[in-house]
């Protein structure tokens, strides 16, 4: 027992010495337990709804203004043609359109059919169907009321809902780019972090580092080989999705690749930064997976990110994955093309080229 005793303080002075485990216990759940339930939910909120009034009534203006004081809808814009609002939905201004038919009001008063046309962007199935609902049990509310006041027969309504980019809401579909995203996350992620804290451990590292080898030469011939596996990995996953799940991207290959391309150099950078700055493999392990957790749950990959707080929102901004996301999807389901998407390539581009300096610059060679 008294042996046990000294060996059980051996292990916690292990750890009150150790620089990096202390702060990962700390940081770790106070991460999990105060910022991601409310980054990470299936709830579907802050929609942004683009309205085509062809009535220009005053029942018309009722309803949008019913439709402002909606908790569901943080913003609401009239467009004057279908064609606006669908440009807005391109443009990712817009979530959801609605279309106020001609003769609406004269529907209300006479007790005849009324048809509103509501189109969803269904990139995410879920958003997409959860927010036509909301909106449709918002019309159909404002109609029960409006036909009271107004004492005219209650009028035949047909909501025709479209759901854009993923018409049948296959969730295969909204999950299989963002699959891709993950397994690269992971391997060109974890697999350099772990490289250089192994070579740490079994002491081949103390051999380079006396060699002529400079610092940058050490981290490029890092780099290289998990890019090119990244590369051959996605390519797989793509011949999987086209023969497995019938999905091909709408906007050609030549957009993913490139994203693809600078991704894995951001995350890449990112294992070599870990791998300089830890000492044992239980370290780089426990932050990596760290990174990898924060990025799945803020990125926007799994949840919408239109959904999370205001706060939360602006975070997403500094988690890299969030523009791969962006790219992946614009271009698998959309039909996006490079230009359109152009300032998230750039931004990956800046992530790539700030992470792999900084390991560079990490790297401690000596000798």
């Amino acid at each position: 027992m008294k042996a046990l005793k000294y060996l059980i303080k051996k292990e916690l002075l292990q750890f009150k010495r150790n620089s990096f485990l202390p702060r990962l216990v700390v940081m770790f759940p106070l991460m999990l337990m105060l910022v991601f339930p409310w980054v990470a939910s299936m709830e579907v909120d802050n929609l942004h709804l683009a309205l085509v009034d062809n009535d220009h009534s005053s029942v018309s203006r009722r309803l949008k203004e019913h439709l402002e004081n909606s908790s569901y809808f943080s913003s609401l814009i009239t467009v004057p043609t279908y064609g606006d609002a669908i440009r807005s939905v391109e443009t990712a201004t817009s979530d959801i359109i609605l279309t106020i038919p001609h003769g609406f009001e004269e529907g209300i008063v006479g007790g005849g059919e009324i048809s509103f046309q509501i189109d969803a962007n269904s990139v995410n199935g879920t958003k997409g169907s959860l927010g036509s609902s909301y909106l449709a049990n918002i019309i159909d509310r404002f109609l029960s009321e409006t036909v009271v006041e107004k004492g005219g027969g209650r009028a035949t309504v047909h909501i025709i809902p479209h759901y854009l980019y993923n018409s049948t809401l296959n969730y295969r579909h909204f999950m299989v780019p963002a699959l891709m995203i993950i397994l690269i996350l992971m391997l060109c992620g974890a697999l350099p972090a772990m490289n250089i804290v192994s070579e740490k451990e079994k002491g081949t590292i103390e051999q380079l580092n006396v060699t002529p080898v400079s610092r940058a030469e050490f981290i490029l011939a890092k780099l290289i080989p998990y890019w090119t596996i990244g590369m051959v990995v996605l390519s797989i996953c793509f011949l999987i999705a086209w023969g497995v799940y019938d999905l091909a991207p709408a906007g050609g290959f030549l957009g993913l690749y490139l994203g693809a391309m600078l991704f894995i150099l951001v995350m890449s950078g990112v294992g070599l930064i870990i791998s300089n700055y830890s000492s044992n493999m239980l370290q780089a392990m426990l932050l990596m997976f760290f990174i990898i957790l924060v990025c799945n749950l803020m990125s926007g990959i799994f949840t919408p990110i239109s959904s999370m707080p205001r706060w939360a929102q602006l975070l997403t901004y500094i988690v890299f994955p969030h523009y791969f996301v962006e790219i992946m999807r614009g271009i698998y389901l959309q039909g996006n093309s490079i230009i359109e998407l152009w300032s998230n390539y750039a931004v990956l581009m800046g992530f790539a080229l700030f992470f792999n300096t900084w390991a560079v610059i990490s790297y401690k060679k000596q000798g």
